[in-house]
């Protein structure tokens, strides 16, 4: 009777800065190729994910279109809301990392990531490169629908590409903030409930459906300030040019192409500089 010799794999942890970072780089493509895989056994997940902006492009493009008359003469309403569905639904796709790491607590998978040797950044990395890789999937589905019912873009194929790289920074940057949620919660009911009540008064008080001066005055500074109503100004600067960011009162731009740049990024990394960490840390002391 022969005996079975199996040989232990060495996964030590390398000693040098350079090979701890490709191992944990390899560790979080492994779980993003599983994140991935898992989404195609259950593709209905995914089907929701976009019938969510078909309803709504429906919905704004052909039911409330006419009811904004603030837009300057000739900018056809599908041109500004487009843009805004792009953003919207980056970040209402961004709930599927809390959904999923609140899933996989659930079920102990992260428990058995936990007691291998691997990089303990490879579970939040991972979840949020597949996460990222299925968005960029959604904007392209969604842009075919923005055609489909009128939606150009005006501004040439590199701004296009501009569109697309800002609302695929804004995914991943939810990606973190969902996943702190996740981790938080760790209850998929109570996640699902919690990342609504958070998305909700975040893009809906912005720019992302209606123009700013169209709402109650006492809203507009908050409106104006909210980092959705910055980025959903860019993707239609990107897509327009000057006239997708008219303000109806002044005529004029609501901002030049440089600041929503500038405020653009420092949101964006003043939210990742925030809730990495944090994430990081959350999932550290999970029990």
């Amino acid at each position: 009777m022969s005996a079975i010799v199996q040989t232990p794999i060495d996964r030590r942890a390398p000693s040098s800065l350079g090979g701890r970072v490709a191992l944990a780089f390899a560790d979080g493509l492994l779980v993003a190729r599983r994140n991935l895989v898992t989404l195609t056994r259950v593709p209905t997940v995914f089907i929701f994910e976009l019938v969510q902006p078909i309803m709504f492009v429906l919905l704004f493009r052909y039911i409330y279109a006419n009811q904004f008359a603030t837009l300057p003469p000739g900018f056809e309403y599908v041109q500004f809301l487009m843009p805004g569905i792009f953003v919207q639904n980056a970040i209402f796709g961004a709930t599927t990392t809390a959904v999923g790491l609140a899933e996989d607590l659930k079920t102990g998978i992260i428990d058995r990531f936990r007691s291998l040797p691997m990089a303990r950044s490879a579970v939040l990395a991972g979840r949020t490169t597949s996460d990222l890789l299925k968005n960029l999937l959604l904007v392209v589905l969604v842009i075919g629908i923005g055609y489909l019912v009128g939606f150009r873009f005006e501004n040439g194929p590199v701004q296009a590409l501009g569109v697309v790289l800002l609302v695929l920074a804004v995914g991943f940057t939810f990606s973190w903030i969902f996943a702190c949620i996740g981790l938080a919660l760790k209850k998929v009911e109570a996640v699902q409930a919690a990342s609504f009540t958070v998305i909700f008064p975040i893009v809906f008080v912005s720019a992302a459906f209606v123009p700013v001066a169209g709402m109650s005055s006492w809203l507009q500074p908050i409106a104006r300030a909210n980092p959705v109503t910055v980025w959903c100004n860019l993707a239609r600067y990107l897509s327009n040019g000057d006239i997708g960011i008219i303000d109806i009162e002044t005529g004029l731009p609501v901002d030049t192409f440089e600041a929503l740049v500038l405020k653009s990024v420092v949101w964006i990394v003043a939210l990742l500089v925030i809730f990495v960490p944090l994430a990081i840390r959350l999932y550290r002391r999970l029990d």
